[in-house]
């Protein structure tokens, strides 16, 4: 029975969503031995599902499609998960730091689009965010960036979880719309 259970999971994890995949960046390197020199590739991949999951992994190989099957395989372990406002942006600003990286997120209203520079841009992408503010400080270096990017992403919170962390309603946290005096009641009761 436990045997057949196992083999149902591994067939559920190959038969996992098709994942979306993002060159980021490829590196040759070289070596220099007695005869000349041996060139490698290291690849820098992002790979999502476009609704909430993203990773990053990078791969190392003689060959650049090898080291980008390396890299891939590697981000599709590494996945996490972001909850998602409405499926579009993030549910709150965060930050983010690696290294000498730094990376402020805002969320945007609807229609922004995706205002980030290069391997911040294939993460969110790859996230399926598709309004969203973001800056870069600090390090350029990619690796670092997806990193800081990904450490902020990781403190995301949604409304929900945080109710059920708090023993409350949903409601209960989100602020309430009719309290929030308007303007236009405030310039109406001063005339």
């Amino acid at each position: 029975m436990a045997r057949e259970d196992r083999r149902n999971n591994r067939r559920e994890r190959d038969e996992t969503p098709e994942f979306a995949d993002r060159l980021v960046a490829i590196n040759r390197v070289s070596k220099t031995v007695k005869g000349g020199k041996r060139f490698g590739f290291a690849a820098l991949v992002v790979v999502g599902d476009q609704r909430g999951r993203v990773g990053f992994g990078k791969g190392k190989a003689k060959e650049v499609p090898e080291a980008i099957r390396k890299a891939t395989e590697s981000a599709k372990r590494n996945m996490i998960r972001v909850p998602l406002r409405d499926g579009r942006t993030l549910h709150h600003d965060g930050l983010g730091r690696h290294g000498a990286g730094k990376v402020v997120m805002r969320t945007a209203p609807q229609g922004t689009g995706i205002i980030a520079g290069g391997p911040m841009r294939a993460v969110f992408e790859m996230l399926g965010v598709q309004d969203v503010v973001a800056k870069s400080n600090g390090s350029q270096n990619p690796y670092n960036m997806i990193r800081a990017t990904l450490d902020g992403l990781r403190n995301q919170t949604s409304p929900r979880s945080v109710a059920q962390r708090r023993g409350k309603k949903v409601a209960d946290i989100l602020p309430k719309r009719d309290q929030q005096p308007d303007a236009s009641s405030q310039v109406a009761e001063e005339a």
